[in-house]
């Protein structure tokens, strides 16, 4: 039999949207026939599957951070007007952020999310770790170099990451070699980060298994109201929002936009994680046409610091929801308190999962009692997911809008954008992929 016979018989692997599109449904499945039927081993497995995934995930986000922002800072030397496209990229980061904010504020309050719930103050509890402007302010500068990386505080991580990459700057061909081993401690991780993605639609058995088992559909039902606000606001910002800026503002086809940052989004979905998904965003983000030196600093910056889920969406919602439970009016001036907070402190979710500190600076800035965090612990997983593939869309959206309107994107690649590169192992990019060349910026 020859060669040809045999390899033609090898069975086909299924993409990847359909491997977490799978493990999606076995989830469900194991999840409530665990729930139903009360068998423990069953949910201690999906804890285990589910908490191993996202364990392997975390391993990696303190040394990725650190070396994404230090390289992408670097970075900026090789792209023209390089200040320009940070300011226009923070500027969009504001932009979308604000209108993801307002839209929370309005599906929160024409829905009224906490009537009819049932809960009364007496069922929060106040969170073992808070926001403050003071913590938030005096936070991002740390003691030490070590505590950062061990007490995974993102936000000072990237603070020394990026004295780090201005000092590179600075410092010019003398910093050369540490750079050249900062790239290739980055390549590292980003290889290793790639097996752990490969396990995602495992990670998603257990993780979406395990929140049906724990928290069954009796949760959902109680929040009802405040989860579909929080879906439905996610969701217009994903598939509303952003199209619209797409077509408006970059002169591009959403269609192919997503065509190109899916894998992304839905691995973010999985995982609940903008860092651990950072990798793959920056991957899809460069596919879409963005210029690689440009996409390598854009896309860390917004894994640390751009959530319209985490930072705009939900917690304008939720301080509402918190606000009806315990019976307190929030006024115009309130409403402006949490866009603001909303636009600036976005950096305080650091990219991890879960948006507790960032509810509780808005809960402290408005002067709402920090129990109402606890309310709002148990469906925060289920939550979660949405948010946070809300966020890594954002993430890779405003590098492809600003790339657009500086006459920099290819807009070859992104109108021929393919099949999931997740498919794909990021070393095996063509030598095309890595050396396209970067036109001067309008």
């Amino acid at each position: 039999m020859s060669t040809h016979t045999k390899s033609s018989r090898l069975p086909v692997r299924a993409p990847f949207w359909a491997q977490i599109l799978a493990g999606l449904v076995l989830g469900v499945l194991l999840g409530w026939i665990a729930r139903s039927q009360d068998v423990s081993w069953l949910v201690t497995t999906l804890e285990k599957v589910g908490g191993t995934f996202i364990g392997l995930l975390k391993l990696a986000v303190a040394p990725l951070v650190f070396f994404a922002i230090l390289v992408s800072v670097t970075n900026l030397r090789k792209v023209n007007n390089a200040a320009r496209l940070a300011s226009r990229t923070l500027l969009w980061f504001m932009i979308t952020s604000l209108i993801a904010v307002a839209l929370g504020l309005v599906i929160g309050l024409v829905t009224d999310p906490g009537a009819g719930t049932g809960l009364t103050p007496a069922d929060g509890a106040e969170p073992e770790r808070t926001g403050s402007w003071i913590d938030f302010l005096t936070g991002i500068v740390p003691t030490d170099v070590i505590t950062p990386f061990t007490e995974l505080n993102v936000l000072q991580i990237v603070f020394m990451a990026a004295v780090a990459g201005i000092a590179a700057l600075r410092l010019g061909e003398r910093a050369q070699p540490i750079l050249t081993l900062s790239e290739s401690v980055l390549e590292l991780l980003q290889k290793a980060l790639w097996w752990v993605i490969r396990l995602a639609p495992l990670g998603t058995v257990g993780l979406i298994g395990n929140a049906i088992a724990t928290y069954g559909w009796d949760l959902i039902g109680k929040y009802a109201t405040f989860t579909a606000d929080v879906y439905v606001g996610c969701l217009i910002v994903l598939f509303g929002v952003y199209p619209a800026l797409l077509a408006v503002a970059a002169k591009a086809n959403p269609v192919q936009f997503f065509k190109g940052a899916w894998p992304a989004i839905q691995l973010a979905f999985v995982s609940r994680s903008s860092v651990g998904t950072m990798p793959l965003t920056q991957k899809v983000t460069e596919r879409l046409g963005v210029p690689k030196e440009y996409a390598s600093f854009a896309v860390p910056f917004g894994a640390t610091t751009k959530m319209d889920g985490c930072a705009a969406v939900y917690p304008a919602i939720a301080a509402i929801f918190v606000a009806q439970i315990f019976d307190i009016r929030l006024g115009v001036g309130d409403y402006l308190l949490i866009a603001f907070v909303s636009v600036v402190g976005s950096a305080a979710t650091a990219g991890l999962t879960g948006a507790t500190v960032m509810l509780t600076l808005t809960l402290s800035t408005l002067g709402l009692p920090m129990e109402g965090v606890g309310l709002l612990l148990a469906i925060d997983p289920i939550l979660d997911m949405i948010r946070t593939a809300t966020n890594v869309a954002g993430q890779a959206l405003v590098p492809v809008v600003v790339s657009a309107r500086e006459g920099l994107l290819d807009r070859d690649a992104y109108d021929t954008v393919h099949a999931s590169p997740v498919d794909e192992d990021p070393a095996d990019a063509t030598p095309a992929d890595e050396s396209r060349p970067i036109p001067a910026a309008v």
